[in-house]
């Protein structure tokens, strides 16, 4: 175990935790933390200790329960997103779930005491102790865990929205491409649930599609979209979170008016001339989007997500969990994301201490 100091000192990262009281502050309780060192794989991560940080104005602190670690998280220790701003010394995690312990100035102190899921934006989850935006705060159904929340948590509303942004409407085909990660078990789950004709699924494995129909997948289909069974021959929305080299052959799947949704580029970018398809098939009137939950009003976000717990705690959605790790096993978490074995999410829980 070292602090953040002295790794800083060693490798000449800057520590950058976007919290609001310098790291050289109150030392006196050190908590675990786990740190991108320098671009690269799955061991450019670090366990290093950190002052407790302070809720500036409209935060809170939260001791956490549990913390999601999602494809995002990847993409930025491996240095893929450098470019939007991300450097060495990031902590990483987007939610996390636990408890308030402290407001910051303009925040209601009814929240101290309550568990809740919380988005801490783009770095700041993998801690002990976070701090996030009062706005962000969902609070948990009495019965539902601080891990169930974090597995859902971002994934489903994500999915949520981008149903709704590819306007998917009761009776419809739908395609989730790259169905096995959060997003997608939670795509596949929501288009049945919202009546969808057929819920078609790529995915690796016989074992993963059957999980998946256990989930509402009518169809499975290899990751090129072969499939043994009466596969439809199109669909009318494709929810993509994979994207990479193999997309326009996705768009040719598109029913007259098909519309198809990236979320995210887990298999990498699409070809830059991934368009000419649509172009070539004019007539069929196809749509491509990309979406990203940022475009969605923050209140719009809480209000889906409290829906989604919601629905979780009445048992109409499943938290699909592959493993829990300690926080101080982000190095095994990063791991098992990389051979591409994760079905659901990995979620981190801080070790007693």
């Amino acid at each position: 175990m070292v602090t953040a100091l002295t790794l800083a000192k060693r490798t000449g990262v800057s520590v950058t935790v976007g919290w609001s009281v310098p790291i050289e502050q109150n030392t006196e309780k050190p908590m675990h933390a786990v740190m991108v060192t320098a671009f690269g794989g799955p061991e450019v991560l670090a366990v290093v200790d950190l002052p407790d940080p302070n809720p500036a104005a409209g935060q809170v602190l939260i001791t956490t329960e549990a913390i999601g670690v999602g494809g995002v998280d990847a993409l930025i220790r491996s240095g893929a997103l450098a470019a939007y701003g991300a450097t060495p010394g990031h902590i990483p995690g987007q939610e996390v779930a636990g408890t308030v312990t402290e407001v910051g100035e303009g925040v209601d102190t009814a929240w101290i005491g309550r568990r809740v899921w919380a988005f801490t934006g783009e770095s700041g989850g993998y801690t002990e102790r976070a701090v996030a935006s009062a706005k962000t705060l969902v609070p948990l159904p009495e019965t539902m865990s601080a891990v169930d929340a974090v597995t859902l948590g971002s994934s489903a509303m994500v999915a949520h929205f981008a149903l709704r942004h590819a306007h998917f409407a009761r009776g419809e085909s739908v395609l989730v491409r790259g169905a096995a990660g959060g997003i997608g078990v939670m795509a596949v789950q929501l288009a049945a649930r919202g009546g969808a004709g057929a819920v078609a699924v790529t995915t690796s494995s016989a074992e993963r599609g059957d999980r998946l129909r256990k989930l509402g997948a009518t169809h499975v289909l290899d990751r090129a979209g072969r499939g043994t069974e009466n596969v439809p021959a199109g669909y009318d929305v494709i929810i993509d979170i994979a994207a990479g080299a193999d997309l326009p052959a996705f768009l040719a799947r598109l029913e007259p008016n098909g519309r198809m949704v990236a979320v995210g580029v887990m298999a990498g970018m699409p070809p830059a001339d991934f368009g000419a398809e649509m172009v070539a098939a004019f007539k069929k009137s196809m749509s491509f989007a990309t979406f990203s939950a940022d475009t969605v009003p923050a209140s719009d976000r809480r209000a889906a997500t409290a829906e989604l717990f919601a629905a979780a705690a009445r048992g109409e959605l499943e938290a699909v969990v592959h493993e829990t790790l300690s926080l101080e096993q982000a190095v095994l978490a990063h791991q098992k994301m990389e051979t591409g074995e994760v079905f659901g999410r990995i979620v981190l829980t801080p070790s007693a201490r």
